[in-house]
């Protein structure tokens, strides 16, 4: 792929038309390239607002049954001969018209769910993305915690009047992996935690944030700069973690705070 995706994988991408090779090798160029990001969002937008400027001259679905339904009862009610030979013509409109709404509407929720599939794509993209940089963001020496502790009865309180919901941290972490501390940061313009932990010399950071009801991605495990991304969701949180650490030493952790998330009933992976 060349340093930028073409115009033509940019509408593909929006319309849902790329193949799933092409698809996979587009999710992982927008997920280092925020360029393409952006170009591919206003794409998405701007055939999604298209469409729905369409919307108000399809057919409801109520008209749709009325036009089935009286075409219907016209063309099987008993008729003379000569009611025939007049309707004749008349009842092959009909069904014309209602075959011609019929694709229409087909047309358009096809175009909708095209449209949904690329946003969600191009949304993913752009979440790895500005997690990940948050994350690098921690990383230099100038960039100490909000809250530096390994204790969680310390970390969890912090957040206390900081976050409008709360979250359960572990008793027990995997082997080798330790709490370093805590930041209020956000994504979406929405305040997250971002807890910070240690796993042997890499550091992890791990954004909880409150589920807001909006489309998110299943799966989420990704790659980023070098970094794995991987997610989880209960009712009522979204739970992203960003690290270099091993995939498989990144998974224990996660599972580990999935499963202090007592009360919640997972949502995804």
């Amino acid at each position: 792929m060349s340093d930028h995706l073409s115009p033509f994988m940019l509408n593909s991408l929006a319309d849902g038309e790329l193949p799933a090779e092409d698809l996979a090798r587009a999710n992982e160029h927008l997920a280092r390239c925020p360029l393409c990001t952006t170009d591919a969002l206003h794409q998405t937008l701007l055939k999604s607002a298209t469409a729905k400027a369409g919307q108000r001259y399809s057919p409801s679905a109520h008209l749709l049954e009325k036009i089935t339904h009286q075409s219907a009862r016209q063309i099987f009610q008993p008729q003379t001969e000569t009611e025939a030979r007049s309707r004749g013509t008349f009842g092959t409109l009909r069904w014309a018209t209602v075959a011609a709404a019929l694709l229409v509407s087909v047309s358009f929720l096809l175009i909708q769910r095209a449209q949904r599939t690329a946003i969600a794509s191009t949304e993913r993209a752009a979440l790895v993305t500005e997690v990940s940089d948050q994350h690098i963001a921690t990383l230099g020496p100038s960039s100490p915690p909000e809250v530096l502790s390994s204790d969680k009865h310390t970390v969890k309180p912090w957040f206390q009047g900081r976050i409008p919901f709360s979250f359960n941290l572990p008793d027990d972490l995997p082997q080798g992996t330790t709490l370093d501390g805590a930041n209020l940061t956000y994504l979406n313009n929405q305040p997250v935690a971002q807890l910070l932990y240690s796993i042997g010399k890499h550091r992890v950071s791990v954004f909880v944030a409150r589920r807001s009801g909006a489309v998110r991605p299943v799966d989420l495990v990704a790659e980023h700069s070098g970094f794995h991304v991987k997610n989880f969701s209960t009712d009522d949180l979204d739970v992203i973690a960003v690290s270099d650490v091993d995939p498989a030493r990144l998974s224990d952790l996660v599972s580990a705070i999935e499963k202090a998330q007592t009360g919640t009933h997972r949502r995804s992976n």
